[in-house]
């Protein structure tokens, strides 16, 4: 059985998934809305943190919070699962947080309920095996590439200096783009075109998600300034 903590977006997404595989049990602060799925139910924090695997489906501010919480909580055993899309702080955490007996696996699905609605297939993940068994991390590395994802091993840094890059920097300017008010035109260009599907890929997702990959990573600062000085520098060579 797998316990997930925390039932937004992405938590049912994982959830479903799961369930198609092991019965899921869910915990979540606020109460859960939507018809119960087959396989799938709510239950108590500390039920769901007695399960063999437990999946942190929850805002990369509240992580610090969490782990204070359910280190207690979790059998000697188990593997501790995020999905955090940055890395270096949650490890951090979770490694100072969490009992020496419970191993760790930090992920970071490229995915998200909209691009991954239908399947999984061809989308990639990202893993660092942080305090794990080899036996283990293999056996998991492989299920998920028989599920048909693209596997990809990095270190919490190694993802964190990317990922400013193709991520939060990616959300930065769909979310200037939104600021600026960039409609659908009659007459467009298929560069144009390109920049509203950056918009709306970012459009969906919260505020606070935004703001949790620019905080939590400690190179997107530095990206994003590098960003702004490359368009201020275009900007003075066309004046």
């Amino acid at each position: 059985m797998i316990g997930i903590i925390g039932y937004g977006r992405f938590g049912r997404l994982t959830a479903r998934y799961f369930s198609e595989i092991y019965p899921v049990v869910v915990f979540n602060r606020s109460e859960i809305v939507e018809k119960k799925r087959k396989r799938i139910r709510h239950a108590a924090l500390e039920e769901v943190c007695r399960q063999a695997v437990v999946v942190l489906c929850v805002p990369i501010s509240h992580m610090r919070d969490l782990l204070k919480q359910i280190a207690p909580l979790l059998g000697r055993d188990a593997l501790v699962v995020d999905v955090c899309s940055v890395k270096t702080q949650p490890v951090r955490w979770m490694e100072e947080a969490l009992p020496p007996s419970v191993s760790i696996l930090a992920t970071h699905p490229m995915f998200g309920p909209d691009s991954a609605a239908d399947a999984l297939s061809g989308h990639k993940i990202v893993l660092c095996p942080v305090r794990i068994d080899t036996g283990l991390f293999n056996e998991i590395s492989k299920g998920l590439s028989e599920k048909g994802l693209v596997v990809l091993e990095a270190t919490p840094e190694e993802h964190d200096r990317q990922i400013a890059v193709t991520l939060a920097l990616t959300h930065f300017i769909g979310r200037s783009l939104a600021k600026f008010g960039a409609d659908d035109l009659p007459i467009d260009t298929e560069g144009y075109k390109r920049l509203r599907h950056i918009l709306g890929v970012v459009e969906n997702d919260t505020w606070q998600l935004f703001k949790d990959m620019h905080a939590f990573n400690p190179y997107a600062k530095g990206i994003r300034e590098e960003f702004i000085g490359a368009m201020q520098q275009i900007d003075s060579q066309l004046s």
